[in-house]
């Protein structure tokens, strides 16, 4: 069954897996197993050059030992606890920090230039770990962290604490880029949902933890994170350079190895080096892309304070300019990119594309609701600061707890897709309140909770859920793509999913803030006529001048209807959007979750697989023949390879 990019090989699987080499061991395990077209197989041969950090980690998986690999682990989950405490106790105070500047509704405007930033941001870094090492692409993202928080901490303005955001915000998300690289190197299919799902099991302790910190860094941002995540990340950035360098002294990397291309053009003009690592990064194609997403989300958010707003010719040449520029981008990375942001076999791969868009609608539908959720519930509710923080996380613990579950049901399954659709479903059609009749869906029970009559547990229960059904879709969604590439293009995947999710976010965050700054000002006038225009714009820029007011204030309660009618334009229009997951699931093929570090590719973690396509040198065995694969023995007891 050929298909552009891969071709299925059906196959019927030994019952005991006896009577076959080790070759076809690896097949027996899988109902169909997949291997690479000639034609992928060319492309991936003649990118040789941008794929030397693969060969690296590949090279460095054969030196790492026993306490070496557990190390390694050790080394992730510290990592994962303090991106985790980090997110906890900073993503709240935003609203705050905005409204200190009196500029609360900038919110949407910092959240889509950040969304647009990272979007970018990860692809470049993906680049970065494949063309050079992936320790290497954890410095350079540690780097941005460092520096955004130091910003921060100094900002004497609102458009300071904005570049800070930014800078800390991409360096954020590639250390979350780079943790998920790292795992799809070192784990196979069957396990990887498990260990990726782990990862996020700190935000179950921090939880708690982060809201007794929140308050300290609302007060005082001092930067403290400055110094504890590179302490921190040192552990895991110390293992994966050295097991690079032991790779390196015992050859097993080889030796036109395209880690060494630099070095290699060492004696040649520092322009011309330049020129080199911008063409393997495909600069130009990150620049078009990162330019055409920038100009048509910006005017969606800034044309509402613009004058004129759409009126306004600059809004409007804007927009076009970046619909221009989409078709330009495409052009130069399908005919003139020798190392494409997004090659076409991507294109013609149905699992990366769906996973893609599944991932674009659901981080769009989700960002068009939560964006202003903290301001909402500060604002209609009398909860005080933890309280709200609490609420924030029920969401992050509903998609902790049942990521990990979907982790251990995919590793005895073997299947992701099932629990995909499920996950799905249950996002969008989750059990409802059962004292309304009709019953109300998971999306429709959101619309309710965010009326001026909602329960606390109503609102509460809409987040539980939606974070039920984002666990399983999550974890089952990245595993299905990352099964569908051979491990040279297994960061590139993973960054071109979230470049969509960002892009999603990025539209959901402009949405939301035209939506906002378009309805909420009418719905002021509605319910506060009696107020000048001058105090409902305080209103409209500062939830401190409500929340200071008694609950049962009549500007409050007025305040409290104009945000509940503008909440539910925004819900409605989720509810629409979030169909399209649901439908795009059925479309994924139901790859099997093996013991291979792919489905596309006869590959151990290794890297040791069909010659042409391997990037790392093997590591002879005692007796000077090449180890082949895993022995007859081990296979028939059952040893398995996390």
């Amino acid at each position: 069954m050929p298909r552009r990019g891969y071709t299925l090989i059906p196959t019927s699987p030994s019952p005991d897996g006896r009577g076959i080499s080790p070759i076809d061991v690896r097949r027996s395990v899988l109902s169909s197993v997949s291997t690479l077209d000639p034609d992928v197989a060319d492309e991936i041969e003649a990118e040789e050059d941008a794929h030397g950090g693969v060969a690296a980690v590949e090279a460095a998986e054969q030196v790492f030992g026993q306490y070496s690999k557990w190390f390694l682990f050790i080394g992730i989950g510290l990592a994962s606890y303090v991106y985790s405490l980090d997110n906890q106790t900073t993503s709240n105070y935003l609203p705050w920090v905005t409204s200190d500047f009196g500029a609360h509704s900038l919110i949407s405007s910092i959240q889509v230039v950040q969304s647009i930033l990272i979007a970018v941001g990860k692809p470049i870094i993906a680049k970065v770990a494949d063309v050079t090492s992936r320790a290497t692409a954890y410095l350079v993202v540690l780097g941005f962290h460092v520096t955004g928080y130091l910003v921060i901490a100094t900002a004497p303005s609102v458009g300071a604490v904005a570049v800070g955001i930014i800078f800390y915000a991409i360096g954020y998300t590639g250390l979350q880029l780079l943790t998920a690289v790292i795992i799809a190197d070192i784990t196979t299919l069957k396990w990887r949902g498990l260990v990726t799902g782990l990862t996020s099991a700190p935000f179950l302790v921090n939880a708690v933890i982060g809201s007794k910190l929140a308050h300290v860094v609302h007060d005082n941002l001092d930067g403290m994170f400055a110094i504890i995540v590179p302490v921190a990340m040192a552990p895991l950035i110390l293992t994966l350079f050295w097991g690079e360098r032991q790779a390196k002294k015992q050859g097993l990397v080889r030796p036109s190895h395209p880690h060494d291309d630099l070095v290699h053009h060492a004696k040649a003009k520092w322009m011309e080096r330049a020129w080199l690592f911008a063409e393997q990064l495909d600069l130009v194609g990150l620049v078009l892309l990162g330019a055409a997403v920038a100009l048509i989300l910006l005017p969606m958010t800034l044309a509402q304070r613009a004058k004129g707003s759409w009126s306004n010719p600059s809004m409007v040449a804007m927009f076009i300019l970046g619909w221009i520029l989409l078709p330009v981008f495409a052009l130069w990375d399908i005919k003139y990119a020798k190392r494409p942001v997004i090659a076409r076999r991507f294109l013609s791969n149905r699992t990366v594309v769906c996973v893609a868009f599944i991932g674009f609608f659901d981080f769009l539908s989700f960002f068009l609701t939560f964006l202003y959720l903290p301001s909402f519930v500060f604002v209609t509710k009398t909860w005080s600061e933890e309280q709200v923080f609490y609420f924030g996380q029920a969401q992050t613990v509903g998609l902790t707890i049942f990521g990990i579950l979907g982790g251990i049901i995919m590793r005895f399954t073997r299947r992701y897709k099932p629990l995909l659709v499920i996950g799905l479903c249950i996002r969008l059609l989750s059990p409802s309140d059962a004292h309304t009749y009709p019953p109300p869906s998971g999306v429709t029970l959101m619309i309710h909770s965010r009326g001026t009559n909602s329960s606390d547990a109503e609102l509460v229960m809409t987040q539980v859920l939606q974070g039920l059904g984002g666990g399983f879709a999550a974890v089952c969604s990245g595993v299905g793509a990352q099964a569908s590439v051979p491990h040279a293009d297994v960061a590139t995947v993973i960054a071109i999913v979230l470049l969509w999710t960002e892009i999603g976010a990025g539209v959901g965050s402009s949405l939301a803030g035209a939506i906002w700054a378009g309805t909420m000002p009418g719905k002021l006038r509605e319910y506060l006529p009696e107020l000048s225009q001058e105090e409902r714009d305080v209103l409209f820029g500062d939830i401190k001048n409500v929340t200071e007011r008694a609950i049962d204030d009549p500007v409050r309660v007025g305040v409290i209807g104009a945000y509940s009618d503008t909440m539910k334009v925004m819900l409605i229009l989720a509810m629409a959007l979030s169909v399209i997951p649901l439908v795009l699931s059925f479309f994924m093929p139901n790859w099997y979750l093996g013991d291979q570090q792919n489905a596309v590719e006869e590959a151990d973690l290794l890297g040791r697989r069909n010659q042409r396509t391997s990037l790392a040198m093997e590591r002879p065995s005692e007796s000077g023949d090449e180890e082949d694969g895993p022995s007859r023995e081990s296979c028939e007891e059952g040893e398995e390879t996390l």
